[in-house]
């Protein structure tokens, strides 16, 4: 084993990615934090003398993030690493295995940091026997921007990357529509409070509610989290997506291909719509430059903007390297950007990321 990790980083360390060991114990706070409580299922627990709790290492992304914040790094920095990580998963997998992978802070050449990462990926699966991979692609900055343009409300927004992450491609348009009654009978007497309220007296309004209410904390999430979730319902009442943005939504999910040809049909879906997307397409463009100058093989890239991983996480490209021989279709590899993450660990400010994990014992076959 230990020899199929060293193996799988080599690119990564060719390239110039330093070395990272992140202690197998991990305080569990951050985890819950950006993964909510329902991580607890999934993660194996502990607590010390003082009763504060402690997991076994379920990532390395968001412990190498910690790390690099707590140096105060100033400067782009780059880290591979590889070991055990400890998770339940699916059935037939274990729950412990080898996870090796890389991560990029920092740059702001954001189409070259992204294709850099895509590209070394494929290189390391190559470097394992798979030289062939099945390639997918999507982009939630892309998706973002659109909705941006559409104006559609926070609260239907949710419901509609909750549903794109779920698999449900064009149809996951149908969330739009908020579920039967919600509207008008959930919260309907604090909605009705906060119509005609500026939005930093509505929010105080609802942490003052749910301080009353003894309420702290839901799910992982604060007060004002919750009063952000109440003042976005609120909005959506005065504000539903029509029917002529979700036809526009529900033709881009459904868009599909190679990089090249789907930046094709997003420009003329947009011209046709009367939006501008063209700062999210060009880089979009620009990235898949960079990716083919890295040697990728970008017509072998099957790009969908219905594709997603976990949209709570990325906010710009994301992809996964799939095994056309393993018939459970689940990746080998995967990643992308997710420049909101490291502000939320504690860094003073956003800062640029980018990366990907690879899965050892999907690329071997299940052997590693």
């Amino acid at each position: 084993m230990r020899s199929k990790l060293e193996t799988v980083i080599a690119p990564f360390e060719r390239e110039g990615y330093r070395r990272a060991e992140p202690a197998i114990l991990q305080p569990v706070e951050p985890f819950l934090d950006l993964s909510g409580e329902d991580i607890r299922r999934r993660i194996f627990l502990t607590q010390d003398d003082d009763g504060r709790e402690w997991c076994l290492r379920p990532e390395y992304t968001i412990p190498v993030a910690l790390a690099h914040i707590a140096a105060h790094a100033s400067e782009p920095a780059s880290y591979t690493y590889a070991g055990p990580v400890f998770r339940m998963r699916g059935a037939n997998e274990p729950s412990e295995f080898a996870q090796a992978g890389l991560e990029s802070f920092g740059r702001t050449d954001f189409a070259a940091a992204d294709a850099e990462i895509m590209a070394l990926t494929v290189e390391s699966a190559a470097a394992l026997g798979l030289t062939r991979p099945r390639l997918l692609m999507g982009d939630v900055a892309l998706l973002t921007a659109l909705l941006d343009r559409l104006g559609v409300p926070q609260a239907a927004r949710r419901r509609l990357m909750r549903a794109v992450a779920q698999g449900k491609g064009a149809d996951a348009v149908a969330a739009l529509e908020p579920p039967a009654g919600e509207v008008e009978h959930a919260h309907a007497g604090l909605l009705k409070a906060l119509e005609g309220q500026d939005p930093k007296a509505a929010r105080a309004f609802v942490e003052d509610v749910l301080s009353i209410a003894g309420i702290s904390t839901v799910g992982g999430r604060s007060a004002g989290d919750i009063a952000e979730r109440f003042l976005a319902r609120a909005a959506e009442r005065d504000n539903p997506v029509n029917g002529e943005a979700s036809g526009v939504i529900a033709h881009a999910l459904a868009i599909g291909g190679d990089p090249d040809g789907a930046s094709a049909a997003l420009r003329k879906l947009a011209d046709n719509a009367g939006l501008d997307l063209s700062a999210a397409l060009d880089a979009f463009d620009e990235r898949t430059g960079f990716l083919a100058a890295r040697g990728v093989d970008v017509a072998n890239i099957s790009f969908s903007a219905g594709f997603a991983r976990n949209l709570d996480y990325y906010t710009g490209f994301i992809f996964e390297l799939h095994d056309p021989a393993r018939p459970d279709l689940k990746p080998i590899a995967g990643g992308g950007r997710y420049d909101g993450v490291l502000q939320r660990l504690g860094a003073p400010a956003p800062v640029p990321a980018v990366g990907a994990s690879l899965w050892l014992d999907r690329l071997a076959g299940g052997k590693a």
